[in-house]
């Protein structure tokens, strides 16, 4: 995007930092909301200092030939450059930043029950597809595994397989070895996947860059952590209307970057800003929108649901943008390539985007999803089991981690894309007397396994 120099560094009050607060570092959560880096920092960052390497020259490159660029331009050059982007060289997970399934086995054994829930309340089909969305160091799907075959009596007649949506080589190297014990191969260039394996278990599993990749079919989708690293445009609101903010060098330190404002509407302040919208400042991801719109098209296609796991909120937070690197509040601007970077989940935004196609539920928190799928009664079970009083202080604390409103509790939600038919009965002629009730969905009310 090329603007003119009159782009106006962005004020401190621009942006809504002192709405968030952070948890204590020996939490291991990168996923809550956060109190800021001191505001100068996050307006005039030290990003020369030359451990970001090619990813900040390369920025400093472009921007000096091309002006400012929008944040989420920004965000994917950081994150997923070819050569130096965060995800593509390190991964970050355990690194950076910690998540539920490497917290406690329990979180990915209640959403493979999910799963399990659905695929039951559906009438069982033959065909069971799970689709993970950047499945990390590959726990969670590891977890779900075990679960399906532990129980593998119900699935026995269903055509099982995995598909996982990765581009990082590590990290997909990473959920190789955890999930097949290394038995992978790379597959032809005329198909879809590009590397395939069997797990542990016998269930096939096939990596793809791209969710459109994927075969079609009926399927299950997850998305842990995954929307909130997508890239998103900020808008600000001015006395000249919106505004959109971008990322510009600073003058006075050529080899450090800044917040500005675009001096007039861009193409994005025109597409993405609802006309009812009353927040003053506003986070849009356009990439988790279309997401969205593909995973509700497939739904309503060929049938299935989509669980999505995140921190997030419901059309009410600002400024949520931030960065994590060794588990503490990292300056967005500074060293790009090196940190994490991230953003609350609009989960309104999300509903607005699949409406017609498929019926959404939540957001819930996720300890009243974790409550509902039965957590109280599989921690009993895991004390019950454990010979050591340090496995049971870890299972307490892991718990605790998970359901505390003040650590991943409340920050932490639930959301799902689910058929029209799954909730409201098809209309027919037939009076609704001879309609059986239709079984509640696990998670979003209480569990029922028949």
């Amino acid at each position: 995007m090329l603007l003119c120099p009159a782009c106006r560094p962005l004020p401190a009050a621009a942006l809504g930092l002192a709405a968030r607060r952070r948890l204590p570092r020996h939490h291991g959560n990168r996923r809550a909301a956060l109190s800021p880096a001191p505001v100068a920092a996050r307006l005039r960052s030290a990003a020369g200092s030359g451990e970001a390497g090619g990813v900040l020259r390369h920025l400093l490159l472009k921007l000096r030939s091309t002006g400012p660029v929008t944040v989420a331009e920004y965000m994917r050059e950081a994150l997923t450059n070819p050569g130096q982007g965060y995800y593509t060289r390190r991964g970050g997970v355990g690194e950076d930043f910690v998540t539920s399934p490497e917290i406690s086995q329990m979180f990915g054994e209640l959403i493979g029950i999910w799963y399990l829930s659905e695929w039951m309340a559906t009438g069982k089909p033959n065909v069971f597809q799970l689709v993970e969305l950047g499945p990390g160091t590959g726990t969670l799907t590891g977890d779900i595994l075990r679960v399906f075959n532990q129980l593998a009596a119900l699935l026995n007649k269903c055509d099982v397989s995995i598909h996982l949506v990765e581009v990082s080589p590590k990290l997909s190297a990473i959920q190789a070895q955890m999930l097949t014990g290394g038995k992978v191969q790379s597959t032809p260039e005329n198909k879809s996947s590009y590397m395939e394996g069997i797990s542990k278990a016998g269930i096939p599993i096939y990596w793809y860059r791209d969710i459109q990749d994927v075969p079609q079919g009926y399927s299950f989708y997850l998305a842990h952590e995954f929307l909130d690293a997508l890239p998103i445009h900020k808008f600000q609101r001015t006395e000249k209307g919106w505004c959109e903010v971008l990322v510009d060098i600073d003058p006075e330190v050529p080899d450090q970057l800044r917040f500005v404002l675009s001096p007039s509407r861009t193409p994005a302040t025109e597409n993405f800003i609802q006309p009812e919208e009353t927040r003053d400042h506003v986070e849009v991801c356009p990439e988790a929108g279309v997401l969205i719109q593909r995973l509700a098209c497939r739904i309503e296609k060929d049938g299935g649901a989509a669980l999505i796991a995140d921190y997030g909120h419901d059309g009410t937070k600002t400024d949520t943008f931030r960065g994590f690197r060794n588990h503490k509040l990292h300056d967005v601007l500074k060293a790009p390539g090196t940190a994490d970077l991230t953003a609350d989940v609009d989960f309104s935004y999300l509903r607005k985007m699949a409406e017609g196609r498929t019926a959404t539920l939540g957001p819930i928190k996720q300890r009243e999803f974790l409550k509902n799928m039965g957590v109280d009664l599989r921690l009993q079970v895991l004390l019950q089991n454990s010979r050591d009083s340090a496995t049971h202080a870890q299972l307490l604390h892991s718990f605790d981690m998970l359901m505390n409103p003040k650590k991943m509790g409340d920050c932490f939600h639930f959301f799902a894309l689910l058929p029209h038919h799954r909730l409201v009965h098809p209309t027919k002629k037939d009076s609704p007397q001879s309609k059986s009730p239709l079984p509640p969905v696990a998670g979003f009310g209480e569990l029922s396994l028949k």
